[in-house]
């Protein structure tokens, strides 16, 4: 992402302050401070405005992050083609399935939850809808990297790393490009155990007429309920053919 030749700091600083309010689920204005590296005094005005304009609310002496940020993020969402492809197919392999259905999006090199569906048997994770997350360890970023140019992926690896997540979590970059090259093969990817220990997941890119992705859907469930056949085979399948509808709605339609 090409930096501004002339940023406003006040803007970097009340943005800055909210991301830290919004990694620590709620801060102080002495935690606020020492995260941004700001006096308590200006970032008690910064607190002070985003109050003021319902962005933030103060909870004792606690600040967290405020429903206006929900409308924008509603807007924001609503107005990708890819959400309103997708959304109902969503929903749909989640009751065929029964499980935890995730649509994600990549902006920035990072991975962006743009929607997510449940079964009955769907599994509570630390994911929500608009949480970031690395591309490199779950399967929905390895779909979408995989259906990238590799100058494109060595550009997200070499500005957000490989950090490991689990001990399952490839962080060496060849093997990772040659997990790449196997998932374009296959058409789908597999994430067992490589961004939470006791998850699978089974993910597949959603692609543009120039075969490139726009997106990745996935189906993810607790690795000891799944059994190596459905893994790699029946899971494969489902969401095989939810990506295919998705992309003829979202090509074509």
């Amino acid at each position: 992402m090409s930096q501004p030749k002339h940023p406003v700091r006040s803007v970097d600083r009340a943005l800055d302050i909210i991301e830290v309010i919004q990694d620590l689920d709620g801060a102080g204005v002495s935690e606020i401070a020492d995260r941004v590296d700001v006096g308590k005094s200006a970032v008690h005005n910064h607190l002070n405005t985003l109050v003021n304009r319902e962005y933030l609310v103060k909870e004792d002496d606690q600040y967290h992050i405020g429903l206006s940020f929900l409308g924008l993020g509603a807007y924001a969402r609503n107005r990708m083609d890819i959400y309103d492809s997708a959304r109902s197919e969503a929903d749909k392999l989640a009751d065929d399935t029964g499980e935890l259905v995730n649509l994600l999006v990549e902006k920035n090199g990072k991975g962006i939850y743009l929607y997510q569906a449940s079964g009955e048997n769907a599994v509570d994770l630390d994911t929500y809808e608009g949480k970031q997350v690395s591309l490199h360890c779950t399967g929905l970023g390895k779909a979408l990297l995989a259906f990238r140019p590799r100058e494109e992926v060595v550009d997200v690896l070499d500005t957000h790393g490989m950090p490991r997540m689990t001990e399952s979590t490839i962080t060496d970059r060849e093997e990772f490009f040659e997990e790449l090259e196997h998932i374009r093969e296959q058409k789908f990817a597999l994430d067992r155990e490589e961004r939470l220990t006791g998850l699978c997941c089974v993910a597949a890119p959603i692609t543009d007429e120039q075969d490139r992705s726009i997106g990745a859907i996935s189906i993810s469930c607790p690795l000891h309920r799944v059994s190596d056949q459905r893994f790699r085979e029946e899971l494969p399948d489902e969401v095989l053919g939810t990506a295919n509808v998705i992309e003829l709605r979202h090509n074509y339609s």
